[in-house]
């Protein structure tokens, strides 16, 4: 996440140092301790959870857990991360429903804080899980406000209720305890709330947002937080707890630049956990909060289990078993690579999938020069063809070829490489549905190192296994891997990750969309 950026960056150097190191010496823990509360200051942690946090991580490292480790330089990984979790909330908390609806949410925050924006997010969100949501217009001060949840409301085509103008026009607890009556005639199970905010904390603000809590007797009480806000993000929480209290937290922004510390900040010192963080300016652009999968961001550990329930909400498992089928019988067509394309694209951006890898923190270039346009790219050329040529790739000739290109907007030779790529595609999608290895050109098998498999291979066919005296060498180089590779191995600092990407692995990822 753009957010944890120059921290993720830091906490991983230090780590790198550390990984140098056979054994730790009570120097070598305070060394790496002082860097990581340098790093948590830098991202405007505060100070209080910053001094809490290293001092839980030096009295562990110091103890006995690290020094009978077989790698301590892992372990010490291991505790830096459990701790953040610990930091962050946790567990993951989950909205709680009235057992009697509706259920009513209230959003309270600062102006700007994205509060508005939120509450599309989640009332598309509470849609696409069988609610009924109904937002209530209650910010009547900030201009054009009603307006603005009005568009946003028709946006995630979700129901509001604004009988009040705003600009300073009506009563913002009438309209909220009047709300919740006509959501509970219309049948609406949830309510949200979006409230007024201030540019700063003031009496008046905090009045407002008490008195609309006492009248509607919310089930939540979201508190949401720009997480671009830096060291103010502590007095501003404390303060809403103070005057209004909250029973969740809402990080919004979170794909922005800044140095991230009040997501570290704010659950710890008020207490309350984080249920939701917003990444994004789109409405789908919203994700539960997840302690453990943040802090794995942080540490450049990736966050596989939200990759793989992205590619689950995207993904038809109807048709996944029919492209398998037709992967391992050799019939994947054009017209398959398409469909999958487009599953591909309801993920969301290449790029976010991406840097949800272990390890790619690391190669954050490469992935920022990712163009995602290849996509659009490579679907005009497949569909500037007639369904038969995309079925039977083979008939393309000489003229076929210029008319697609003409048709798409590209070159004859932007159309033989995507039809070179799919044959290459198709051939290692095929290897992987038989349960094979797949095998990249320049690369060799997926895992190793680029042009390493045709030396392997002659190497084998000379000798039928290593002579190496050394057993645990001897075992790697018989399984086709070399010192190195088995060194850089799962990235996280030996933590089980998988193996990191590599530049060539990017490349061969963006060839498949697209030239390169």
């Amino acid at each position: 996440m753009a957010t944890f950026g120059t921290l993720s960056d830091r906490l991983t150097e230090t780590f790198r140092n550390l990984r140098t190191k056979g054994k730790l010496t009570p120097a070598d823990i305070d060394g790496t301790v002082r860097e990581i509360r340098r790093a948590l200051l830098d991202a405007d942690v505060a100070l209080q959870v910053v001094k809490e946090f290293t001092g839980k991580v030096r009295e562990r490292a110091l103890g006995d857990e690290v020094n009978r480790a077989l790698n301590p330089a892992q372990q010490v990984v291991q505790i830096v991360n459990e701790e953040l979790v610990a930091i962050l909330g946790g567990q993951q908390r989950r909205l709680q429903f009235a057992k009697q609806p509706p259920t009513v949410i209230m959003l309270a925050g600062l102006q700007g804080s994205g509060k508005t924006t939120f509450a599309g997010k989640l009332a598309k969100q509470l849609e696409k899980d069988g609610h009924t949501p109904l937002l209530v217009a209650c910010d009547l001060q900030r201009p054009n406000a009603v307006n603005q949840l009005t568009v946003v409301a028709e946006r995630a085509g979700a129901a509001i209720y604004a009988p009040e103008p705003g600009n300073g026009v009506g009563d913002p607890v009438k309209v909220a305890r009047d709300g919740v009556e006509h959501a509970r005639r219309q049948q609406f199970d949830t309510v949200i709330i979006d409230t007024a905010g201030r540019l700063g904390v003031d009496a008046e603000l905090m009045k407002q947002a008490a008195d609309i809590r006492r009248a509607t007797a919310p089930d939540e009480v979201l508190f949401v937080i720009d997480a671009m806000i830096g060291q103010d993000a502590v007095s501003t929480a404390k303060a809403f707890q103070d005057g209004v209290d909250f029973t969740g937290v809402v990080l919004s922004k979170l794909d922005g630049d800044a140095r991230g510390g009040a997501a570290l900040s704010v659950a710890s010192v008020t207490g309350r956990p984080i249920i939701f963080a917003s990444t994004g300016e789109g409405l789908d652009d919203l994700e539960a909060f997840h302690p453990d999968r943040m802090a794995s961001r942080i540490l450049d550990l990736g966050d596989i289990l939200t990759l793989i329930e992205q590619a689950q909400q995207a993904f038809d498992e109807d048709e996944a078993q029919r492209v398998a089928q037709k992967l391992a019988t050799e019939q994947f067509t054009l017209e398959d690579f398409l469909e999958q394309l487009q599953q591909v694209r309801k993920m969301g951006s290449m790029k976010k999938m991406l840097g949800m890898l272990p390890g790619m923190g690391q190669m954050k270039q490469q992935i920022e020069n990712f163009d995602e346009r290849e996509i659009d790219r490579t679907e005009a050329i497949i569909r500037s063809m007639t369904p038969g040529e995309r079925r039977n790739p083979k008939v393309l000739n000489g003229s076929r070829r210029l008319r697609i290109a003409r048709g798409s907007g590209m070159t004859v030779t932007d159309v033989n490489q995507l039809v070179q790529r799919f044959d290459q595609a198709a051939k290692m999608m095929k290897t992987v549905a038989r349960g094979g290895v797949p095998s990249m050109p320049g690369m060799g098998a997926v895992g190793g190192k680029p042009g390493a498999s045709s030396k392997r291979g002659k190497k084998q066919k000379s000798n039928s296994g290593s002579r190496s005296g050394n057993p645990a060498k001897r075992a790697a180089e018989n399984a086709g891997i070399t010192t190195a590779d088995a060194a850089s191995a799962g990235s996280g600092f030996g933590l089980g990750a998988p193996a990191q990407p590599t530049e060539a692995d990017l490349a061969e990822i963006q060839k498949l969309f697209g030239k390169s």
